[in-house]
């Protein structure tokens, strides 16, 4: 199995704490990124920012003996702590195993339905750099 899944397991009980409460699942998302460590001003440059994004959302990644390691930051609450959300499930985490994964956790926690169009596409976006690091 995936050892992604377990973490994935791990969030999405954690989400269910909050049942339908939608503005207490988005302040659970906004402390994630709170707890976000910041990325130093050098990766905060346009070739780390994620495209099609509404906000400014950088992305770097570094690859040790296969384990990936990512660093983000963003300029908006939710989007930082989108990120920080994904971020929890694939750092330290091998490229295989992040290729493979689906994110299907984004729809069993029900964030899919709960964004604006523009943060689903950011949302896309953001999964798409974060595997498109794994495969290099």
């Amino acid at each position: 199995m995936n050892p992604i899944k377990n973490i994935e397991q791990e969030l999405i009980d954690e989400f269910a704490l909050f049942g339908n409460d939608w503005e207490a699942k988005y302040n659970y998302i906004i402390e994630l990124g709170k707890e976000l460590p910041s990325i130093p001003e050098e990766y905060k440059k346009d070739n780390y920012l994620i495209k099609g994004c509404q906000s400014r959302v950088w992305l770097k990644a570094d690859k040790t003996n296969d384990t990936m390691q990512y660093y983000a930051d963003s300029d908006a609450l939710i989007p930082k702590g989108i990120i920080a959300l994904l971020l929890k499930l694939v750092n330290h985490q091998k490229s295989k195993d992040i290729l493979e994964y689906d994110f299907s956790i984004i729809d069993q926690i029900g964030l899919t339905q709960h964004l604006t169009p523009t943060r689903a596409n950011g949302l896309v976006n953001m999964i798409k750099q974060i595997k498109q690091y794994a495969q290099n």
